[in-house]
């Protein structure tokens, strides 16, 4: 079908880096900075990991419009449901919702399809913590280690965590090899770069643990006299 093959020859053009990593005692979310529309550099400064709200942080690669409009949906529909139900939704509920949204947007016939994929982490009323990943296509699937859904950075920040990760890691060390996971990464992928945000969802709290820019550094250096060159006499 027609949609398969665009969600096939676009699901690996979503520049950018994402990952989760379940810890022991909790979450660590993070992302690069950059945004690029094929091979231009639109932006150095988009956050792509965001808090949704006060117990849910979500994280998205794909069209940068496709990505904010799905989170401004998301937090609404969570506070309606919230309200009408006069209880909290759980984290597998909001990623349930990601999932349902993300089904029904890339099925609309548009010019543009919507394709979105998304990790969405937070904590429950009962101090529990959980990472849901949510495919393009809208199948939502509970992470137990580590993800990094869909995106050019995944191949080298996949290889990095298999190789790294350690089941019942603190959230400390998980924050420690989040941002070496997104430094690899940076280094190997053109559309991923410029910055780093780490967040970290605890039982009760979430987190803004690192917001860093990196910046490229230039240092002269005096080239050495090579054999054969020129030389005023």
């Amino acid at each position: 079908m027609e949609m398969d093959r665009e969600l096939k020859n676009s699901i690996l053009k979503t520049g950018t880096t994402i990952l989760g990593i379940v810890c022991k005692d909790g979450i660590v979310m993070a992302a690069d900075r950059r945004s690029t529309a094929g091979n231009l550099v639109m932006s150095k400064n988009v956050q792509k990991t965001v808090q949704v709200n006060d117990y849910l942080v979500m994280s998205g690669t794909g069209n940068a419009s496709d990505i904010e409009m799905q989170k401004k949906v998301i937090a609404a529909h969570l506070k309606l449901k919230e309200l009408h139900s006069k209880s909290r939704p759980t984290v597998k509920q909001a990623a349930n919702l990601v999932g349902a949204v993300t089904y029904s947007n890339i099925r609309q016939p548009s010019m543009i399809p919507s394709i979105v994929g998304t990790l969405v982490a937070g904590f429950n009323e009962d101090g529990s913590t959980e990472l849901y990943t949510i495919e393009p296509a809208g199948t939502a699937m509970q992470v137990e280690d580590y993800d990094a859904n869909f995106g050019s950075g995944m191949p080298f920040v996949l290889g990095l965590l298999e190789r790294q990760y350690k089941k019942g890691m603190s959230v400390k060390e998980g924050v420690e090899l989040a941002v070496e996971a997104i430094k690899s990464s940076t280094q190997r992928d053109v559309a991923s770069g410029n910055g780093i945000d780490v967040f970290t969802i605890t039982k009760d709290t979430i987190t803004h643990v690192i917001e860093q820019e990196i910046s490229p550094s230039y240092e002269n250096k005096k080239a050495s006299p090579r054999i054969g060159s020129f030389k005023d006499k």
